[in-house]
């Protein structure tokens, strides 16, 4: 399976684990697509009531990461998820934002990914004597190397696997919520008017297809 395929499967399971948690947290708004990261529109408002518009207005408002800590984040959404043929990259679709949105929305990201970001910046330090932003692309796709595989890891890298792993989650949920996300995946939603009955094949697999 190639690295992009995997992150689709990672972000489509992620996302429909969310959807089913939140299906059970009546108080909790929905987390946006990164697409949707920035403050709505009146128009967009409508069917919404008032106290979840009032609380996505405030978490949109406020500031989580620093300067620096999204400038790593940027850097790290990047390598995950980089432009290629298909598409732009994560960062063309707004996943940082999107990962600042998931943190103050869902505050039990906070220490983990705050901490995994000194963690990223103190390694860089030790190896390259350089926070990890300012580092070559080939030092940080070095480092990145030594958390992005948990079964290769060393045991000291195992704070940094957490980590990734955790910022790959994010990513990938990030990036295929995204309306670049879904035409990478080749998502159209539904098409009225459209309907060509049922698919043969799956005529075919229940015994029902037509003489």
């Amino acid at each position: 399976m190639k690295r992009r395929d995997s992150l689709k499967a990672i972000g489509l399971a992620t996302l429909s684990t969310g959807l089913l948690l939140d299906g059970c947290r009546p108080d909790a708004a929905q987390a946006p697509a990164a697409a949707e990261v920035m403050p709505a529109k009146a128009a967009d408002e409508a069917g919404r009531q008032p106290h979840e518009i009032a609380r996505d207005k405030k978490l949109h408002a406020a500031t989580f990461f620093t300067p620096h800590e999204m400038a790593t984040i940027t850097t790290l959404v990047d390598i995950i998820i980089p432009k290629d043929e298909h598409s732009g990259s994560a960062s063309e679709a707004k996943v940082p934002e999107f990962i600042e949105f998931m943190a103050k929305d869902m505050p039990e990201h906070q220490l983990p990914l705050r901490g995994g970001l000194r963690w990223l910046d103190l390694q860089s330090a030790t190896r390259y004597g350089q926070p990890f932003v300012a580092c070559t692309s080939p030092q940080q796709l070095e480092l990145v190397t030594k958390i992005a595989y948990p079964k290769k890891a060393t045991p000291d890298m195992r704070a940094g696997v957490a980590f990734f792993n955790r910022m790959r989650d994010l990513t990938a949920s990030g990036f295929f919520s995204s309306k670049m996300g879904m035409a990478d995946i080749g998502y159209v939603g539904n098409s009225p008017n459209r309907w060509a009955g049922v698919p043969a094949d799956v005529l075919k697999q229940y015994g029902m297809e037509q003489a």
